[in-house]
């Protein structure tokens, strides 16, 4: 299934005007792999994970692809990144695959932080592709989220020099959960990106509702100076496999692929091809983010604790207490939430994980703060 029918079925199952689920949740319910909660006992809602896979055909896929895993994974690599370049509607010259998109992030990070480039971002956001330049000479420079908890763009463009090498975004924008509104975001990367390149980090698109809403893949096929990273650990579930992309003009992404280092491997591009295939567990764990978040959207409610309306499959609220006394507290209830996010140390973060572990936080942040 293409993207754009995936658009397609959010809208018709109604998830933008208010999350009416339960219509199509029902008629797609199927066993589900049972994972294991954590190593440690610890009920896992940290790091933005999908309990529910990799699906059922994504573990066959891998476990049928070990009678290739003595071979280098080149000719299966290719295999797959035709099948992307179909999905995302460009050429194969487009697409460089990475272990995870956060090899993907780092790649970027160290072409354009290099020789004191100075970069541009959110803040908060997603980091690693700012440590990840700094390490190698890069100056971020963070510019706080708006009031909204979305990124300021007229902030960001201001500060534009002629240093500027990269303008990195991350829609929806880890941790607040945020999207920038789509007209404004498609008039912000077309312009900006004549004066710099723009990474867009999809890694969460694929749980935004909004119909319509586009990819800043449209940039790419249009030529414009845009790097756009996605992955497989979110939407389908293979965080632990290390597989990702990322989509660029050819010239661009041949220089990209320059700085990838790690790569990925035989059994991860197995389990990603089949993952493309594998709609019906696409769907199941979009409509499963969407559960959990309305169930902590209640809970929520009912403390009279302040969040903001989420486009991904984790909830930013404020707990008006410091994180880490929070974190602590509620790892002695059991439950793992995710790690600070400064200046924001008195809002947290929780991921949305199988529906009895997000009841279980449920009372156990009633329990804490209740």
């Amino acid at each position: 299934m293409k993207n754009i029918d995936r658009r397609k079925w959010l809208k018709t199952v109604g998830l933008s005007g208010g999350f009416a689920l339960m219509g199509g949740l029902e008629g797609l319910a199927f066993e589900t792999p049972r994972n294991k909660i954590s190593n440690t006992g610890l009920i896992k809602l940290s790091s933005n994970e999908n309990p529910y896979g990799p699906s059922e055909r994504v573990r066959t896929a891998i476990s049928n692809a070990f009678d290739s895993a003595c071979r280098y994974p080149f000719e299966d690599l290719r295999s797959l990144v035709q099948m992307i370049a179909e999905k995302e509607g460009v050429s194969k010259d487009h697409i460089v695959v990475t272990g995870g998109s956060g090899e993907g992030l780092c790649a970027a990070g160290l072409i354009y932080g290099l020789d004191r480039g100075e970069i541009i971002a959110a803040d908060p956001t997603f980091q690693q592709i700012l440590r990840y330049a700094e390490v190698h000479g890069a100056y971020v420079h963070r510019v706080p989220v708006d009031s909204k908890m979305n990124h300021d763009l007229d902030a960001m463009a201001d500060r534009i020099t002629n240093k500027t090498r990269l303008i990195y975004i991350c829609n929806p924008n880890n941790p607040t959960g945020t999207i920038i509104e789509k007209n404004k975001l498609e008039d912000f990367c077309s312009s900006i990106s004549e004066q710099a390149v723009v990474f867009s980090d999809e890694a969460y698109y694929d749980f935004i509702t909004e119909p319509d809403y586009p990819s800043m893949v449209e940039l790419v096929k249009k030529g414009n100076n845009v790097i756009v990273s996605k992955t497989f650990s979110k939407v389908y579930g293979m965080a632990g496999l290390r597989i990702g992309y990322l989509i660029a003009r050819p010239d661009i992404a041949t220089r990209l692929k320059s700085s990838v280092m790690a790569r990925t491997n035989i059994l991860a591009i197995a389990g990603a091809k089949e993952a493309l295939k594998d709609d019906e567990f696409y769907k199941y764990s979009i409509l499963k983010a969407a559960e959990g978040k309305e169930l902590i959207y209640n809970t929520l409610d009912d403390l009279g604790l302040e969040y903001v309306k989420s486009h991904t499959n984790f909830v930013f609220f404020k707990s008006g207490k410091h994180i880490n006394g929070l974190i602590a507290d509620m790892q002695k209830e059991n439950v793992g939430i995710g790690r600070p996010f400064p200046p924001f140390y008195n809002w947290a973060r929780i991921s949305t994980g199988k529906i009895e572990e997000v009841n279980f936080f449920n009372k156990a942040l009633i329990k804490v703060l209740g």
